[in-house]
């Protein structure tokens, strides 16, 4: 393609233009229900705690069309034992396949048919439930049930639409808890919740697109105030392809801001994948004329000194030997920022030989003192290869060593046909790894278990009365009435949007201040250990009535809140609080006249001689003064009547002092 590969930073919209980079999203969102999607089990309830653990081996089933799913396949292959870890106030007999499913969660169907609507999606008339295949182990049953709210939408984006391909209500799979060996153990609190799938088609064009897409979707979703927020609430599945590539799903990004880099290594790694095939195919090597093998060499390396491999050989272990013919000089090729094409074999070998622990394998194509020049003469003698050829060493049981070594000749087999349909694995420092083989229609099929339900107009109808504005037209409004970018975007889906209506419409407060101390203020104290959500909307509307009426001042109402949230948890309600706290206040506003005299009165108590400088002493009166009003005068005026006090106090003393 005639491509430069430049570093992530200095890439432009045209550099992916030249690599025909394509992009789209599946995101999944939880729903915040009361109960889980097919069951009458309570949702949202995390514990690491279970009462009992079960142990259940998966194994593939035919689809409708007699066919077995790839996927399901190369999961038969890992030999799993899945341990589930259950607990009784979170799971019932449906999860584990023995109770038939209940009816669609009316409430979580309510909120789906919401984010369908905000999407501008043609809503279907009939929900169809379907079974989705999942050997991975995650879900007990072997299937998530799943169906089809809306199709062929879109959002705004910049000047253009981003099309939506459908939105999917279906339930939540396990937590994984650990996947070592042969072993794969879950939690199953998540096990069953609601979410919505949300399907983009691959119409980002940029890295940086695709994360401001996620963002709009996020807030699309977040501004019903029907989702579930916090980590793991809403993971991205992005999809990448370049010209010439496939459709890799780089798999459960929890974090939009790691998607850039993410979708940037997948077309660095497709882009050199391709010439890596272009390199094979002109040393000969295709996928009718490659040549590979693998023989048992454990005995040629019982004095090898490499630790993984004497480790292996104390544990009775056996090692193996891949000869890859005319492939030397190919396996240290770069695939990604830091990766060589050898992670490509070696994530096969961690996820389908179980070999998890790292490293298991090595190359001869390695720049490391693994082994020494004179054993791998030794190893290309026992295995007759020649010098371009690049032996590659498993270490594990006898099964797993065999298969580890199949599953490395299959991988340089599809290098030489390009790019493989892999779900891939984000890794935190922005690469990606082996996952499964991307699942393809085989793993869909109607679930028997559950009649069509129709979804009525009237039902729609309703739904569409309630919706929310959409979300980018209340930012745009919000940024009108001049609210700083850091308070607009979270004000938007925060819930206190209309306790700020109120405010403003109201009490004609100043949209700023109220924005502010609702977002900013109440991010501070958070921060701090206190807890904002203490307070109702009702008795910060109380405070801001108390400014609005000249009773209290402008840096007061930041004053009596924190007071209102520093009070004991005992104290009785929120109204009790919030009376508490305004008790000391005025009846009315507090007069010209009287702030100078008690600024007078306290200059003249305290004096100069206790502090350093006048900024000190300006400070101290300031707090002292502060507590004493209790916030029922303006801070900036408060300041400056003070000032001039503190003037005419040094004045007089160096008068005093001069005579």
């Amino acid at each position: 393609m005639g491509v430069v590969f430049k570093p992530f930073e200095s890439m432009t919209p045209e550099d992916y233009a030249a690599l025909g980079l394509r992009s789209g999203l599946e995101i999944h969102q939880q729903l915040r229900t009361r109960r889980k999607l097919f069951c009458r089990c309570p949702a949202g309830r995390y514990s690491g705690e279970y009462d009992a653990e079960i142990l259940r081996h998966m194994r593939p089933t035919l689809s409708e069309m007699g066919e077995y799913d790839g996927t399901a396949l190369m999961e038969k292959k890992t030999r799993k034992n899945i341990y589930y870890r259950i607990h009784h106030d979170t799971v019932c007999t449906y999860e584990f396949d023995d109770t038939p499913p209940f009816f669609v969660d009316e409430e979580a169907l309510d909120i789906a048919l919401e984010i369908a609507l905000l999407l501008r999606l043609n809503m279907v008339s009939e929900l169809h439930i379907a079974r989705k295949q999942y050997l991975d182990g995650s879900i007990p049953t072997g299937f998530q049930r799943t169906t089809i709210v809306g199709v062929d939408g879109w959002i705004p984006y910049q000047d253009r639409k981003i099309r939506i391909i459908q939105l999917g209500l279906e339930e939540d799979a396990c937590r994984e808890v650990s996947d070592v060996g042969h072993d794969r153990v879950y939690l199953t609190d998540r096990l069953g919740m609601p979410l919505v799938e949300t399907v983009t088609y691959p119409d980002m064009r940029t890295p940086q697109e695709v994360a401001e897409v996620a963002q709009v979707l996020r807030r699309l979703t977040r501004s019903t105030g029907r989702v579930r927020t916090g980590y793991g609430a809403a993971r991205e599945d992005v999809n990448v392809s370049i010209t010439g590539g496939t459709r890799i799903e780089i798999k459960g990004v929890p974090q939009i801001w790691r998607i850039p880099r993410l979708v940037y290594n997948e077309a660095r790694r497709q882009y050199s994948l391709l010439a890596l095939r272009e390199e094979l195919k002109g040393r000969g090597i295709t996928p009718e004329t490659l040549q590979a093998t693998h023989q048992d060499v454990t005995r040629v390396v019982a004095k090898v000194r490499y630790e993984p491999i004497q480790q292996a050989l104390a544990a009775g272990q056996r090692v193996r030997c891949t000869v890859l013919k005319g492939c030397a000089g190919l396996l240290g090729w770069e695939t990604q920022e830091h990766t060589s094409f050898v992670k490509e074999l070696s994530d096969r070998v961690r996820v389908i030989a179980c070999l998890t622990r790292l490293p298991n394998i090595v190359h001869s194509d390695s720049a490391t003192e693994a082994l020494a020049a004179r054993d791998w003469q030794m190893l290309r003698k026992r295995t007759q290869a020649e010098p371009n050829d690049a032996l590659v060493l498993v270490w594990g049981s006898e099964a797993d060593a065999h298969c580890a070594c199949e599953e490395i000749i299959l991988r340089v087999r599809e290098a030489t046909q390009g790019i493989p349909s892999d779900t891939r694995q984000a890794l935190e420092d922005g690469t990606n790894g082996f996952e499964r083989v991307l699942p393809g229609a085989q793993r869909m099929y109607p679930d028997t278990d559950l009649p069509p339900m129709a979804v009525p107009e009237e039902r729609v109808e309703r739904v569409r009365r309630q919706l929310p504005p959409f979300v980018w037209d209340t930012e745009a409004a919000l940024r009108r009435l001049g609210l700083p970018e850091d308070v607009v975007i979270p004000l938007c889906l925060s819930p206190r949007r209309k306790l700020f209506d109120r405010l403003v419409n109201e009490l004609k407060t100043d949209p700023v201040l109220a924005g502010v101390v609702l977002i900013q203020r109440f991010k501070a104290w958070r921060r701090a250990g206190l807890r904002p959500e203490r307070l109702g909307d009702e008795e910060v509307y109380e405070v801001f009535k108390a400014y609005r009426e000249g009773r209290l001042g402008r840096q007061g109402i930041v004053w009596v809140l924190a007071r209102m949230l520093q009070a004991p948890e005992t104290d009785a309600d929120a109204a009790g609080r919030s009376a508490h706290a305004l008790a000391d206040l005025p009846s009315e506003p507090v007069g010209a006249k009287e702030v100078r005299a008690r600024v007078e009165a306290a200059v003249a108590a305290v004096g100069t001689a206790p502090f350093a400088s006048r900024a000190r002493q300006h400070r101290y009166l300031m707090g002292r003064l502060m507590r004493g009003f209790g916030g029922a005068v303006n801070g900036m005026e408060l300041a400056r009547v003070l000032e001039e006090h503190l003037e005419r106090a040094t004045a007089l003393e160096g008068q005093a002092r001069a005579r």
